[in-house]
């Protein structure tokens, strides 16, 4: 969904106020006109990960407005008053899409023709991978996935994915009976920001839609675009060292949200304890998920950090599996340019640190 730009705000000079200024003042006033006439549009961003692909590329230009900050979840988020606001004053609006940021559809939708609404998931060249129904997966299969990024590690699809779809607080009650038709909206998995390739197919779209958007300031942009792109390049050879030595130790995630990280780095994970965090699982896939770290001999079950533990230390009761903490959404960063590559770093890292432990 792609709707054409509002024109942007422009300096209005009054000329008899200008003439009664003194002559030396005259050059810094017109200065400040031009600069003003060139600012950014006005961009809004839905989640972290993005938020920080498009401040990298507006860095010198301006800062894009951010939509779910702080701890909050896509999946359980409900639209602020300020939010709402924002979306009205916007040139640009960059969100993944409907199967993940659900609560966004119709504000967007009502907006009409007053900006420019970009949905990230048909990005070209993006790497999608469809939704996996289950909490314990099966062990690693190539299975077809839409993908015109090519992967150079070489390693093995982690299997099939799923989408997490559905942002509505209401749903906080369902049980996982009820799973399947959870994730009916889509036919993949909405985490893509956790493959660097997926990152480097997004900012291309972000890149091309801000130049249109204000070409006054693409020079900047395409720059820093390109900066960005070889930070990813540096960034997704940096992880694959990282997680080289533990990578074929299985273990268990809090919700299935990792599976462009598995697949991109061929990672090992034995199951999720549930597939969408909006929904609680019930006491068969919890004792399931038990057996199969038992089973598997998991090393470590990972928590997160916006959503209730205990279920995590219920699957590790009697076992010999450790607790970790795992942040695929950035729930505990600060918003801004660098976000991605901590994000990414710390997932990497906290995976090598609690599955190389004795």
């Amino acid at each position: 969904m792609k709707r054409a730009l509002r024109p942007l705000k422009t300096w209005a000079f009054n000329v008899p106020a200008i003439l009664s200024i003194p002559a030396l003042a005259i050059p810094a006033l017109l200065f400040a006109g031009t600069m003003r006439a060139a600012d950014a549009p006005v961009v809004v961003t839905s989640i972290k990960p993005i938020h920080s692909l498009v401040s990298a590329i507006m860095q010198g230009v301006g800062e894009p407005e951010l939509i779910v900050d702080g701890s909050a979840s896509p999946h359980t988020y409900s639209l602020k008053p300020s939010n709402a606001r924002a979306l009205q004053e916007a040139n640009v609006v960059f969100w993944v899409g409907p199967n993940l940021e659900a609560f966004l559809e119709k504000p967007l939708e009502a907006l009409g023709s007053n900006a420019s609404v970009v949905e990230l998931e048909n990005a070209p060249g993006l790497t999608k991978l469809p939704f996996r129904e289950g909490g314990a997966f099966e062990a690693h299969d190539d299975g077809d996935h839409e993908t015109a990024a090519a992967d150079d590690h070489g390693h093995e699809a982690a299997g099939a994915g799923h989408d997490d779809g559905h942002g509505h607080e209401e749903n906080h009650a369902h049980h996982d009976d009820h799973e399947e038709h959870e994730h009916g909206h889509g036919a993949f998995d909405t985490h893509l920001w956790l493959d660097p390739m997926n990152a480097k197919a997004m900012a291309a779209v972000i890149t091309t839609t801000l130049v249109a958007a204000d070409p006054a300031n693409a020079l900047t942009y395409q720059a820093n675009a390109k900066t960005l792109d070889d930070k990813l390049t540096a960034l997704d050879k940096e992880i694959a060292a990282t997680v080289a030595p533990v990578k074929d130790k299985p273990f268990v995630v809090f919700h299935d949200a990792y599976q462009y990280f598995e697949h991109r780095y061929g990672i090992r994970v034995a199951g999720s304890i549930t597939v969408s965090p909006e929904t609680i699982p019930g006491a068969e896939r919890v004792s399931e998920i038990h057996r199969k770290v038992g089973e598997l001999g998991a090393t470590c079950v990972f928590a997160e950090p916006q959503f209730e533990p205990r279920l995590v230390n219920v699957v590790i009761e009697g076992t010999s599996a450790r607790s970790g903490v795992l942040d695929p959404e950035a729930a505990t960063l600060k918003a801004g340019p660098d976000l991605y590559f901590t994000l990414l770093r710390g997932i990497a890292e906290s995976m090598k640190a609690c599955l190389s432990s004795t």
